[in-house]
């Protein structure tokens, strides 16, 4: 009879237990607020700490590799208000953004637009020599700029103005990631570290092919989306959370930004031409 009782306790003990355990091994987002459909087809949202606002890049037409003239970068308030949807206009179809100081680095198709944030213009046109589709960007510490080509397979690497070829021979590569001396890389559903020798650590896989943002959630942690409509949380060890499912609403989730101080993710639809804002708890 004892033995029964001891175990009995232990039963409702786990029971008791249970929801607390599932509270701190699980991740999920709560959302908080949406734009208006105002925005012209959002690619890549970059979170400025020291602005207190979102920079939004605004492809703004059918073709996302279009070389029209008609993209530009927006303006967000971090309560969803549009400051204004085309604060620099003159890109063809921005996507990834990355800010170092004053300087917003802009991927526009075959070359990064160099935006100085106080006189709200581009002061620069750096172009990558064969690129055809840049698409995401990363500044490291030291203000070295880093571009993926999707359909080249390759990362290349700006310092000063030069462009050299970080990586090459991927699949698709898109979000990227600076972190110290490395570099994070999202390849069609993987997500690698590389160093600067240039050799390629898998973290994980098995995410959609379409992966697209990449954010840290932590210092060890990731955030990741994938354009088709989902976002995942990526442990360091390569396990995964599916923290949000929105391809049958047909709602794509394309480059993030991520204010990791408040743990909050802001996601571009891109066709639905607005940002969602989630607490990521």
């Amino acid at each position: 009879m004892k033995k029964l009782f001891s175990l009995l306790f232990v039963i409702v003990f786990v029971i008791a237990a249970f929801p607390a355990i599932v509270s701190a091994q699980g991740h999920k987002l709560v959302k908080k607020w949406e734009t208006d459909s105002v925005l012209k087809v959002p690619e890549s949202v970059l979170y400025d700490a020291k602005g207190q606002q979102l920079y939004v890049s605004n492809i703004d037409g059918k073709d996302p590799g279009a070389k029209d003239g008609i993209g530009s970068v927006g303006k967000v308030g971090l309560d969803g208000k549009i400051i204004k949807v085309d604060w620099v206009t003159g890109l063809n179809s921005p996507k990834g953004l990355g800010l170092f100081g004053d300087l917003l680095y802009v991927a526009d198709v075959d070359q990064v637009a160099v935006i100085d944030t106080k006189k709200a213009a581009v002061i620069q046109r750096i172009p990558v020599p064969g690129a055809v589709f840049l698409n995401d960007i990363t500044v490291d510490k030291k203000g070295v700029v880093y571009v993926s080509d999707t359909r080249t397979n390759k990362v290349h690497r700006v310092e000063k103005g030069v462009v050299t070829t970080f990586l090459e021979n991927l699949q698709g590569p898109n979000g990227l990631l600076a972190d110290g001396d490395d570099v994070y890389v999202l390849c069609s559903g993987t997500l690698f570290k590389a160093g600067q020798d240039r050799k390629l650590t898998k973290i994980a896989d098995g995410m959609e092919s379409s992966t697209d943002g990449l954010e840290h959630a932590n210092s060890k942690d990731f955030i990741v989306t994938a354009w088709a409509g989902s976002i995942w949380y990526v442990k360091a060890d390569g396990s995964k959370e599916h923290l949000l499912d929105t391809q049958q609403q047909k709602i794509n989730s394309a480059d993030i930004g991520y204010d990791e101080k408040n743990r909050i993710v802001y996601v571009p639809t891109f066709w639905k031409n607005s940002i969602v804002a989630y607490e990521l708890k």
